[in-house]
């Protein structure tokens, strides 16, 4: 009851961005055409219905079967896209006439010719836009190397490899299929660690056994670990934690575990997500719990799905983070609106000696699209100086891609 105590008024924020977005395209691209009635009518309903796919989006993924609530969730995901596409650029048309106005010394008028055309100008910019974001969106990942060098690491285990994933998000759109391509795709890898860096799932637990059941598969010589993301909180983290220690992946909820390897003994501490402290009976992120006690000699790796916590990563130690959760900003140029955020929106950062890599993700939220930020499988080799990785020194590391 609390939780929903909670929700409510997050929901009634969010109806109301909803119907203020879709009352803005009504009144732009549909009442300001002056079409005749029947028209207007027809395009009038056909948006409050799109508007209400919204709504009911959530609502038939927690009630109904996943190959029913498809019905809904796959014009709704969709039309997110498009929405987001066609209010962006409404706005900036808005202020193209705003300037073109202010320039020619009078006030800024939007008449019926001008209307007509910029309607014609932005269905002609959205469409091929949206059809290459489903496109992109819709690939399979490719496999993004990326080549570290920690100076403490172990000369012995040059080379060591970990293939994160993260950002799946399962549920009514990508489900078992996509979960068994995965997992032979990252065994093929034969990857020396797996790590799951959170968002794995949109839905229940108990709704989702065959979904998540491939990861069963997953394989690597020193084990597979799983961190939680905002998503898998909001779908009920600790079921989660004991469905996926049911598939043999080890989840790290604010803990560590040492990893015994040629050479020395490294350090591998996973944090909960800290949107999960905003939910009742969830504690959320704690990086001094999941470091207390740690060995400040040996190398230490940290998952973590919110990159935002890279910014204590020098005081505590960190040698690499890895992270996921902006998906790379997913549609340009929403990756903008994100740093305002969140500073490391995709890529190698570094702060001291502590570096940190930022997936782009290895599927997509809410829209089926991707532009200008692809999803990726990210295999990171760690090792000890830059030579040993073939490569000429620099000031940080680079990032090889396949």
């Amino acid at each position: 009851m609390s939780r929903l105590l909670l929700m409510i008024p997050i929901l009634l924020v969010l109806i109301g961005v909803l119907f203020a977005g879709h009352w803005y395209v009504a009144d732009r691209l549909i009442v300001a055409l002056d079409l005749p009635a029947p028209f207007t009518r027809v395009m009038l309903c056909v948006l409050a219905l799109l508007g209400l796919s919204l709504v009911l989006q959530p609502i038939a993924e927690r009630l109904l079967a996943r190959r029913l609530a498809r019905f809904i969730t796959w014009p709704a995901s969709i039309w997110l896209g498009v929405a987001f596409l066609l209010l962006l650029s409404l706005a900036i048309s808005e202020l193209l006439l705003f300037l073109l106005a202010v320039s020619a010394g009078g006030a800024p008028a939007v008449d019926v010719t001008v209307a007509r055309w910029r309607a014609v100008a932005l269905l002609c910019l959205v469409l091929p836009l949206a059809l290459a974001g489903l496109r992109e969106g819709l690939s399979k990942p490719a496999v993004r190397r990326i080549e570290v060098a920690l100076p403490g690491w172990p000369e012995e285990a040059d080379g060591f490899r970990i293939v994160q994933v993260c950002d799946i998000h399962l549920g009514p759109i990508l489900g078992r299929e996509f979960a068994e391509w995965l997992v032979e795709r990252v065994n093929r890898l034969e990857p020396d660690l797996i790590a799951i860096t959170g968002d794995l799932v949109d839905g229940s637990a108990s709704r989702m056994v065959s979904e998540v059941a491939p990861l069963a598969g997953l394989r690597a010589r020193h084990g597979v670990y799983f961190v939680t993301g905002n998503h898998d909180h909001y779908s009920g983290a600790r079921g989660w934690a004991e469905r996926i220690a049911k598939l043999g992946i080890r989840t790290l909820r604010n803990e560590r575990v040492s990893l015994e390897l040629p050479g020395g003994t490294v350090e591998l501490a996973g944090v909960d997500d800290h949107h999960a402290g905003l939910l009742p009976g969830e504690h959320g992120e704690d990086l001094d719990l999941a470091l207390a006690g740690v060995d400040a000699t040996r190398p230490l790796l940290l998952l973590a799905h919110d990159p935002s916590i890279f910014r204590r990563a020098p005081e505590v130690g960190v040698d690499l983070q890895l992270s996921g959760h902006t998906h790379g900003g997913q549609i340009w140029p929403f990756r903008y609106l994100v740093r305002l955020a969140i500073p490391f929106v995709q890529g190698l950062h570094r702060r001291g000696e502590a570096q940190l890599y930022v997936s782009r993700g290895t599927a997509f939220w809410g829209p089926p699209m991707r532009l200008g930020a692809p999803a990726e499988i990210s295999e990171v080799v760690i090792s000890r100086r830059r030579e040993s990785l073939a490569l000429p020194p620099r000031a940080t590391p680079s990032i090889l891609v396949e």
